[in-house]
C-alpha cells in the first residue's frame, strides 16, 4: 500500500501537469457529448422506417436490377463499408452496398476483437508531441464508448493486465494509463488501478514470477468482429439499404457531366458471383470502401493513380482457454523487436497476436510458420516456467491484412497515415481508406458527408451514434434465462445464443431441433466441446451466408476457434446448407473441398501437416522406441507393421470398450500421413516424437493406445474427443 501511494506520488509530481492541461482542457467537451449521448437516443431521429425482418438475398438482387438509381452505392462489405451504408440509408438517402465475397470476409473478421482507443498511440502522442495521435486516440475512446453501447450483446469492457519487470518501469506506465483515462474523461468504463505482485499472480497465475514487481491493470472493449460486422450490414438492411454480398463490382461506369464537360463516375457494372449474372447499378454518388483494395477500385477510376495503400499482415493464433483467465488479458508493450503482443481471452479460448510485417495484396492471406513461432516465443517471455506453451497447442492460425495508407493530400506523401482518410477524384469516387474497427462509425460519418458536399446530395446529418444495431434492443444480461426456461436449451448455449444474436436468439430457439433426450430438449450441438447448434445453419443462411466457408468463419466462428472442431463440423453444415439452398451432391461436394482449402490454407491447418509429415525426424532416446514400439505391437499383433481400424477395434473389445467405427477412422487419419488408410511404425514413432518436442498435443490416436495399454485388464472409458490439442 506504501509503495503504490509512493507510486501515485511519484507520477502526480512529474507529470500532473501535463495530464491537466492534455486531458482535462478536453473534459467539458467529453461532458457535454456523453450527456448528449446517453440521453438522446439517435434512433428518435431517423426518420426513416426499420423492417421488423431483412429482406432475402434474391429480393436485394431484385432491388438492385430494378432501382434506377441509388443516391449512393458503396463498394466493400467490411466494418467501413457496412457502416457507410448505415449511414447513408438512416439519412434517408437511396442506399445500395456490393460485397465480391461475403460481408467480412475480409480484414474485418481477423483482427485482435479490440474495441480501444490505442495505448501505444497516446505513448507516441506524447513522446512526440503529435496532436494528430492524441486527437486519434480520442476519438476512438469516444467511439469505443458508442460501439459498446450500441451492441451490447456483442461487446463487453475487458480488463487487460500489464505486467511490470523493472522498479522504474511502474510510476513510467501507471502515469501513461492514468492519461488514458483522462483522455476518455466521462466515458471512461472503469478505472485502471495497481496491483501489487502477489495479487497479480492471483488474478493471473500463469503470469512469469521472477522479477515480477507488480501489474497496472487498464480497460477496454472486446468483441465478435465479425458478428458485428453483420449486425451493422443487417441493420443497414432493415432501414432499406439493398445489400449484396457475392457480388463482385467488374467496372465503373461514367457520364459526361454536360456542365464541366468532365467524365463523372455514375455507378457499376457488377456480377452477381452465385449465377453470373451481369447487370448495371446507377448511382449519384459511388463510395469505395474496400480496404486492402483500395487501390485496385481507384485504378478502375484512374489507371494512373499512384498507390495509397501500404498493405501489412498481421497473423493472431488461438490456444486452448486455459493459457489465460476468463476474464483479464495481458498486453505485452514491448516485444523483442519492439512490437506489442496483446494475449486475451476469446470465446472461451485465448487468443494472441498481432504481428505487423509488409505483404502483398489478397483476398487468401495465410500465417507463416515464422510469425506463429514469434508470437508463441513472446508468449513464453511473459508465462511461468511451469507453463510449456507448445507449439502443438496453436488451435487456429490467420493473418489479416491492415491496409495502412498514405494521405495524398499531405505534403509528405511517403508517410503512413494511422488516421482514416478520405479523398474524392476528379470523376468523383470517393475512397475512404486506412483507420481502425473501432473507429468505423466516425469513418462511415465523414465519408458520407464528404459524398453529401461533393454530390450535392439532398440528406442531414450523421444518426448513427447511439443507433442500436441488429439484436440490441431488447438484449438483456439475462436474456440467456429465458432461452433456458422457454425452449429447454442448455446453459451454455443458451448463453452463446444471446451473446451472438441479442433479442434475435429466439428466433433462433424456435428451429432448434428436438434431441430426443430428457435434456436439453432442443439444440443439437455440431460438435461436442462448442456451443454452436445446427439451427444456427438454417438461420445463417437467411442471414446471408451462401458458403460453407461464411457459415464455419463468420456465422459461426469455428474456424476461428478451432479449425479441426470446423472440419469435423463441416459435412453436418454442408448437408444443412444444400437443403436450404436445393444445393445438388455436387454443389455439395465442391463447397466440403471448398471450406477444407480454407481451412488448410487460411486457417492455420497446413501447419498441422507442416508439423508431422512423413519425413519428420524421429528424435527419441532408444528406451522411449521401444516402449513405444511395444505399445504399437500391442495393437498390431501380427507384426504386419502397421495397424488398421479393425486392429484398434480388436484391441478395444478385449476391454469391453466400443467406439464407433467413423470416429476411429478419424482418430486414424489424423495421423495416417500418406493417406493408405493405415498406421505405419514410423508413423506412430514420428508422432510421439513430435508430441515429445510440444509440436504437437492432443492426438487423440496417441491417448487412446495409451490407456489401452494402462488399462487392458480393466474396464474403462477411453476419452476419444479432442482435448483442446491443435495445429
Amino acid at each position: 500500500m506504501a509503495f503504490q501511494k509512493a507510486v501515485k506520488g511519484t507520477a502526480l509530481i512529474g507529470g500532473g501537469a501535463i495530464a491537466t492541461v492534455f486531458g482535462l482542457s478536453q473534459f467539458s467537451q467529453y461532458r457535454n457529448k456523453h450527456r448528449a449521448f446517453v440521453h438522446v437516443q439517435a434512433a428518435e431521429a431517423v426518420t426513416v422506417p426499420i423492417k421488423n425482418h431483412f429482406p432475402t438475398r434474391e429480393q436485394q438482387i431484385l432491388a438492385l436490377q430494378t432501382t434506377s438509381e441509388f443516391d449512393v452505392l458503396v463498394i466493400g462489405g467490411g466494418a467501413t463499408g457496412c457502416g457507410c451504408a448505415l449511414d447513408a440509408v438512416t439519412r434517408g438517402l437511396k442506399t445500395a452496398l456490393l460485397e465480391r465475397d461475403d460481408f467480412s470476409s475480409g480484414t474485418s473478421s481477423r483482427s485482435t476483437k479490440l474495441i480501444h482507443g490505442g495505448v501505444r498511440y497516446l505513448q507516441k502522442a506524447i513522446m512526440k508531441l503529435d496532436f494528430e495521435q492524441y486527437k486519434m486516440v480520442k476519438e476512438a475512446l469516444e467511439e469505443r464508448a458508442n460501439l459498446l453501447e450500441i451492441a451490447p450483446h456483442l461487446s463487453a469492457p475487458l480488463p487487460i493486465m500489464l505486467p511490470v519487470y523493472k522498479w522504474w518501469q511502474l510510476p513510467y506506465y501507471w502515469f501513461g494509463i492514468k492519461l488514458y483515462d483522462l483522455v476518455a474523461g466521462s466515458q471512461c468504463l472503469k478505472s485502471s488501478y495497481v496491483l501489487s505482485k502477489s495479487r497479480a499472480l492471483e488474478l493471473f497465475p500463469m503470469l512469469r514470477k521472477d522479477k515480477l514487481v507488480g501489474a497496472i491493470v487498464y480497460y477496454d472493449g472486446q468483441h465478435n468482429d465479425a458478428r458485428m460486422n453483420l449486425a451493422i450490414a443487417l441493420t443497414a438492411a432493415r432501414y432499406g439499404a439493398a445489400m449484396a454480398n457475392y457480388a463482385e463490382v467488374l467496372c465503373l461506369l461514367k457520364t459526361t457531366d454536360p456542365a464541366s464537360g468532365k467524365e463523372r463516375v455514375c455507378g457499376v457494372r457488377c456480377r452477381d458471383v452465385l449465377t453470373g449474372q451481369e447487370f448495371d447499378v446507377k448511382a449519384k454518388c459511388v463510395i469505395n470502401a474496400t480496404g486492402p483494395f483500395t487501390d485496385s477500385v481507384r485504378k478502375m477510376d484512374d489507371e494512373e493513380v499512384p498507390n495509397i495503400c501500404q498493405p501489412s499482415a498481421g497473423v493472431h493464433i488461438v490456444m486452448p482457454g486455459y493459457y489465460s483467465p476468463d476474464n483479464m488479458g495481458l498486453l505485452d508493450p514491448a516485444t523483442s523487436d519492439g512490437r506489442v503482443i496483446f494475449f486475451l481471452p476469446w470465446e472461451k479460448m485465448t487468443i494472441a497476436g498481432t504481428t505487423d510485417s509488409p505483404t502483398d495484396v489478397t483476398s487468401h492471406p495465410i500465417p507463416t510458420e515464422e510469425d506463429i513461432n514469434f508470437i508463441l516465443n513472446e508468449v513464453r517471455n511473459y508465462l511461468s516456467v511451469d507453463v510449456e506453451v507448445r507449439r502443438g497447442d496453436v488451435l487456429a492460425a490467420w493473418s489479416g491484412i491492415r491496409p495502412l495508407v498514405t494521405d495524398p493530400n499531405s505534403k509528405d506523401t511517403q508517410s503512413i497515415s494511422r488516421n482514416h482518410v478520405v479523398t474524392i477524384s476528379d470523376s468523383g469516387l470517393v475512397t475512404i481508406a486506412g483507420g481502425k474497427w473501432t473507429t468505423y462509425r466516425a469513418m462511415a460519418q465523414d465519408t458520407v458527408d464528404a459524398a453529401v458536399q461533393a454530390h450535392d446530395l439532398k440528406a442531414g446529418s450523421s444518426k448513427t451514434i447511439g443507433l442500436q444495431l441488429q439484436g440490441a434492443e431488447d438484449w438483456s444480461p439475462t436474456l440467456y434465462i429465458r432461452l433456458v426456461q422457454d425452449y429447454g436449451l442448455e446453459s451454455e448455449v443458451a448463453q452463446h445464443l444471446a451473446s451472438t444474436y441479442g433479442d434475435k436468439a429466439f428466433e433462433v430457439a424456435k428451429i432448434a431441433q428436438v434431441t430426443g433426450k430428457r435434456w436439453p430438449i432442443v439444440g443439437k450441438r455440431l460438435v461436442s466441446e462448442f456451443p454452436y447448434i445446427e439451427a444456427e445453419v438454417v438461420y445463417g443462411v437467411k442471414e446471408y451466408a451462401r458458403t460453407a466457408v461464411d457459415m464455419i468463419s463468420r456465422r459461426t466462428r469455428l474456424a476461428f476457434l478451432n479449425v479441426q472442431a470446423a472440419e469435423e463440423a463441416l459435412p453436418r453444415i454442408v448437408d444443412i446448407m444444400g437443403k436450404e439452398l436445393n444445393w445438388s451432391e455436387q454443389k455439395k461436394k465442391e463447397e466440403l473441398e471448398a471450406a477444407k482449402k480454407f481451412l488448410y490454407y487460411e486457417m492455420g491447418y497446413k501447419v498441422k501437416s507442416d508439423q508431422l509429415t512423413d519425413s519428420s525426424e524421429i528424435s527419441l532416446a532408444p528406451s522411449d522406441i521401444e516402449r513405444y514400439k511395444k505399445r504399437f505391437h500391442m495393437f498390431d499383433k501380427d507384426k504386419k507393421g502397421f495397424i488398421t481400424i479393425l486392429d484398434v477395434q480388436r484391441v478395444l473389445e478385449s476391454i469391453s470398450v466400443q467406439i464407433a467405427e467413423n470416429t476411429l477412422h478419424d482418430i486414424l487419419n489424423e495421423v495416417d500421413l500418406n493417406k493408405n488408410g493405415q498406421v505405419e511404425l514410423n508413423e506412430f514413432l514420428q508422432l510421439m516424437s513430435a508430441i515429445q518436442k510440444g509440436y504437437v498435443s492432443g492426438s487423440r490416436l496417441a491417448v487412446l493406445m495409451k490407456t489401452a495399454e494402462e488399462n487392458l485388464h480393466q474396464r474403462v472409458v477411453i476419452p476419444v474427443d479432442r482435448s483442446g490439442g491443435g495445429l
